[in-house]
């Protein structure tokens, strides 16, 4: 199965539709008036799907296993044609659009099934995904101006070149990938001056977000999270909570990291783990989310 560890659990939707359609209006009308001899259609409809749903991972080899926490089916008959809506709803890491298509095609194949003794002219005429909700894509917003932002690896090993920096590397490419700009990249030590330095630059030329990698952690040199939080003038704890609660799922030691995140001004500031693997999972846990916050102060400075 394709790899969603990375992932995060949002709230996920996905609404799906089938289409049967009678011969005869006999036929609506002894769904109508329960006169069908296999029994109820829609109720016994209904309870196939329900159970459709939960065996969707069991028929499809790469369907993830998932908690289904909410099915929900509606029928509308309009002349000949029966509507089925099929709804699915979930907390988890990747979408149920599947387990609603599946779901509204076995409510409409069981229909055939108890129609076909009065009705040989059944036909089960389109299944169609109308709506899927949920997971990064809903939470990637167009941002007018271009969000452009600089990243900065702080590191004396890397700076004085006695490794390769991965980090700020893959922050870029996680950055680029949700349509931010990246203006600058620097390499410089685990310098307070130097950090503070560059944070000033960047924020007086008027760049949206800086994110600084590297000397996070609890040794000697590790002095970013000291060195931003005097400039910062409001912090945004919920970032930095995003950030341990996502490491922390994938690896004990994410409690001991001290990224911190912050405003100065209208530009974001963050300070992130400087191992490749820290640093890549601290952008999967906040982004494309975080840069809501630009929509929040793109509308303040225009009210």
């Amino acid at each position: 199965m394709v790899d969603i560890t990375h992932k995060s659990s949002t709230l996920r939707i996905a609404m799906a539709q089938a289409t049967v359609k009678v011969s005869k209006q006999e036929t609506i009308n002894a769904i109508n008036d329960d006169l069908v001899p296999k029994g109820n259609v829609f109720a016994m409809s209904k309870a196939a799907g329900l159970l459709a749903v939960k065996k969707t991972p069991e028929l499809l080899p790469d369907c993830h296993p998932m908690p289904i926490e909410f099915t929900g089916i509606e029928y509308a008959i309009n002349g000949l044609e029966i509507t089925i809506v099929f709804t699915v709803k979930t907390i988890y890491k990747t979408g149920v659009e599947v387990e609603a298509m599946h779901g509204a095609s076995i409510v409409a194949l069981n229909m055939y099934d108890m129609l076909k003794p009065i009705d040989k002219g059944i036909e089960i005429q389109q299944i169609k995904l109308l709506e899927k909700r949920g997971g990064k894509t809903d939470f990637k917003k167009d941002l007018e101006p271009a969000i452009k932002a600089a990243v900065v690896v702080c590191s004396d090993t890397i700076a004085a070149g006695k490794k390769e920096d991965k980090a700020g590397k893959a922050i870029i490419a996680k950055l680029e990938a949700v349509g931010v700009t990246i203006t600058d990249y620097q390499v410089i030590p685990d310098e307070k001056d130097l950090i503070q330095e560059k944070t000033n630059t960047y924020q007086s030329s008027g760049l949206d977000l800086i994110i600084f990698t590297g000397g996070t952690g609890l040794s000697p040199r590790d002095v970013t999270p000291e060195s931003l939080q005097p400039l910062l003038q409001r912090s945004v704890p919920g970032i930095e909570e995003a950030i341990r609660s996502y490491g922390q799922s994938r690896t004990p030691y994410a409690m001991l990291s001290r990224s911190t995140a912050g405003m100065i001004g209208n530009t974001l500031v963050l300070a992130l783990p400087g191992s490749t693997k820290g640093a890549t999972e601290s952008m999967d846990a906040i982004f494309p989310a975080a840069l809501h916050i630009f929509k929040v102060a793109q509308g303040a400075r225009h009210d």
